[in-house]
């Protein structure tokens, strides 16, 4: 800000108070979580499970409660996830002009609005449909049996991973400010990408059927999509404004 430059331990230092704050955010997210909305919580994420009247079990000692802290912490990530993302734009804005600070504080909105969006599409549209094809349809004839523990860990290969995908027009701003790509690669790469998504697609809804896979491949279209228009606006922003810089010099000489 007062035109010098930051030493390499100030650096270090800036980058160590982002990480220590975003931890202590995360944990103080999960705490408050596990005490006030633990239990009401794991109802909801297991709520799925219940509507079709599949039991969920504990076969182990102090398995409840350890899935109780897991799913705090899950909590706690969701919660805390703004104050990261802004912790990180705060490292990283003192290096931007006024009109990128501006951008990316907008970006940032919606980065937040996007990983709810995702976590909030994936329960209610792909995750139910999953679940009932996996332990109704193919198990037909069989009483299924859910861990707590095997199910939490299936809701942390869903949730997640949506809600990080939809990151993809903030990390297309974030690429093309860097200068490691271009819309004219994005679009190229098209082809590639599509494949990339629906093989992601399949992993992240093993076994399930067709439509489950579509319903999660079809977001991450539109969201690539969107990150092709993102960097396009990006690219031609800086390209104006050094186009606007070359003419003054042109002048001036």
């Amino acid at each position: 800000m007062d035109g010098k430059t930051m030493p390499l331990a100030g650096h270090l230092g800036e980058l160590r108070r982002v990480v220590i704050v975003s931890t202590i955010a995360l944990m103080t997210c999960a705490i408050i979580t596990f005490f006030a909305f633990g239990d009401q919580l794991l109802a909801f994420l297991t709520r799925p499970l219940k509507e079709l009247d599949v039991p969920v079990i504990a076969t182990r000692v102090g398995e409840a409660f350890i899935t109780k802290i897991k799913v705090s912490l899950l909590a706690g990530f969701i919660l805390a996830f703004p104050v990261m993302v802004w912790q990180v734009l705060g490292f990283i804005l003192p290096a931007l002009t006024r009109g990128e600070r501006r951008l990316l504080l907008v970006l940032f909105s919606l980065s937040v609005a996007l990983f709810a969006t995702g976590i909030i599409f994936a329960y209610f549209t792909v995750f139910p449909l999953t679940v009932r094809f996996l332990l109704v349809l193919v198990t037909e004839g069989l009483q299924p049996m859910i861990t707590v523990r095997d199910y939490l860990s299936f809701v942390l290969a869903f949730f997640i991973p949506f809600g990080l995908v939809f990151q993809l027009p903030l990390a297309a701003f974030v690429l093309t400010r860097m200068g490691l790509v271009t819309p004219r690669w994005l679009v190229k790469k098209r082809k590639y990408a599509l494949l990339l998504n629906f093989i992601l697609a399949a992993i992240l809804t093993p076994g399930s059927d067709v439509i489950s896979q579509l319903m999660m491949a079809l977001p991450m279209v539109l969201l690539y999509e969107a990150g092709v228009v993102v960097s396009y606006l990006v690219y031609r922003f800086y390209r104006s404004k050094v186009g606007n810089k070359a003419r003054m010099v042109e002048v001036s000489t």
